[in-house]
């Protein structure tokens, strides 16, 4: 049996899944979570080290149980954004990485000159925000003493969560397209660092990852004295696309994790848009460069995760769709998921979260399925602005990520977009598309194999009833006007 490791490191969790090459199945997995500290309101911060240390126990814990002498690849997929910096003599992380929902960088950004957000969007494909990685990378360089002082002994290593985990696994300095596309400091025309914004955000070049298509071999990982290429890298969302094999223009994904994540592609065409989307690298393979829209939600299943831990509304998450069915409907309570910002298509990074419409006849019931018709709000309200932006209608949303289990959810995705939601049979997109790009990397697969692989498991058809479901979200909008009025 010949076997490929996905190592998929989440913001959350860090996962190892094992897939049988010949037939691209599941095989075996090991899930480690992973802490997030809050040093200050809006502030995210994560230890690289148990980052690794967790990918380490998760990946050892497949290999042990295939066998090393079976696994042919490590595929590694990511969240993205998240800042690392480390030292390249002993691979320790010399601060705090600071993870892509932090809002520290907000003010900065927003009082960014209009010339250079031109400038960022028209070369990056970004809206200038603290979400992407170059303003986390100058406030370490302005608040923090250690990365300055190790640049100018010649060891300072910066890079997003991949990149961090390629160096300590095989020694190499390699990040990939798509993670790259996520710093705003990436041109994704020419496909390389862009030196007028590495100027303007004081990012040393010498100390940021050689970037390389998403089907590259990056180096070889040591496991237990047999050499292994990992190979095959992408940011989770890019990699859901792939794992979704939504790799035709015109395909869309959204991933219901810690936050959702709703990517449209475009093919080999960059569209811009005006909307408040982002363009994006989807995925690099084969010699081609595949772009996509993206709409992000910052919190999605963290709102679940607040109704469980935050509030004690629910004890687990799937108690949450229990709850839900058990009234009729929300009794006019909607629910805004803005703990860390509004990101597309507001990009409003003073918005907080907003619960409205309560009245004493409110249950904890009505509030549980307000949150949960946020989450199908919130990829409504992204998926009507790429309609528009591309001028092609969405027919069917695939659909990933832990959430997308709550079947309450889908159906009532179903309903609020008019076009059904489709859960596949394999669930864990992200390292699945981590493994079909190490399948791509190694000569193991082609292309047009992905696209004979998915197999839907259920399809949620969207109601007839057009008129209560369009009232429905005219009454969130309302809800997001109001967490939007008044700016900080």
């Amino acid at each position: 049996m010949k076997y490929v490791i996905a190592l998929d490191a989440g913001t959350t969790s860090v996962r190892a899944y094992l897939y049988d090459v010949e037939g691209g199945v599941f095989v075996h997995g090991a899930q480690q979570e992973v802490g997030q500290s809050f040093p200050r309101p809006g502030w995210v911060e994560q230890d690289a080290g148990e980052i690794w240390f967790k990918a380490m126990y998760c990946l050892n814990n497949c290999v042990r149980y295939a066998g090393a002498e079976n696994i042919v690849g490590i595929g590694v997929a990511n969240q993205r954004e998240t800042v690392v910096m480390w030292d390249r003599t002993t691979g320790e992380p010399i601060c705090p990485a600071i993870v892509w929902q932090c809002r520290r960088t907000s003010e900065f950004c927003e009082n960014l000159p209009g010339e250079m957000k031109q400038e960022i969007a028209r070369r990056t494909g970004l809206l200038p925000d603290a979400y992407f990685s170059a303003s986390k990378i100058k406030w370490n360089f302005d608040n923090l003493e250690e990365p300055t002082r190790i640049l100018r002994a010649g060891n300072l290593c910066i890079g997003t969560v991949d990149s961090y985990l390629i160096f300590r696994l095989t020694g190499k300095f390699a990040t990939d397209y798509t993670n790259a596309s996520r710093t705003m400091l990436f041109n994704i025309h020419s496909l390389a660092w862009d030196e007028e914004l590495l100027h303007f955000f004081s990012v040393p070049k010498a100390a940021l990852p050689e970037a390389l298509p998403s089907d590259a071999c990056f180096g070889y990982a040591d496991l237990g004295g047999k050499k292994v290429p990992v190979a095959g890298v992408a940011g989770d969302q890019q990699a859901a696309l792939v794992g979704q094999a939504a790799l035709g223009a015109g395909e869309a994904k959204a991933t219901y994790g810690t936050g959702l994540f709703l990517l449209f592609n475009t093919g080999e065409a960059c569209v811009s848009s005006a909307g408040g989307l982002l363009t994006t690298v989807g995925y690099a393979a084969g010699g081609k460069v595949h772009y996509a829209l993206e709409g992000s939600v910052f919190n999605a299943g963290s709102s679940v995760q607040w109704l469980r831990d935050g509030v004690g509304l629910i004890t687990t998450a799937s108690e949450s769709e229990q709850l839900a069915r058990s009234v009729e409907d929300t009794g006019g309570v909607y629910f805004v998921p803005a703990f860390t910002g509004l990101g597309a298509p507001h990009w409003r990074a003073d918005a907080r979260a907003l619960l409205s419409g309560v009245t004493r006849g409110t249950t904890r019931a009505h509030i549980v399925r307000a949150v949960l018709e946020s989450i199908a709000y919130s990829a409504k309200e992204i998926a009507d602005c790429m309609q528009r932006e591309s001028g092609v209608t969405l027919k069917e949303l695939r659909c990933d990520g832990g959430a997308c289990a709550n079947d309450f959810l889908m159906q009532f995705q179903a309903d609020v977009l008019g076009v059904p939601a489709s859960r596949p049979r394999e669930r864990e997109s992200t390292a699945l598309g981590a493994a079909y790009l190490c399948c791509l990397a190694l000569g193991l697969m082609g292309e047009k194999d992905l696209a004979t692989k998915r197999e839907a498991e259920k399809r949620f058809l969207p109601s007839e009833d057009r008129a209560r479901f369009q009232s429905l979200y005219a009454g969130y909008e309302q809800a997001v006007a109001r967490a939007l009025y008044p700016k900080s």
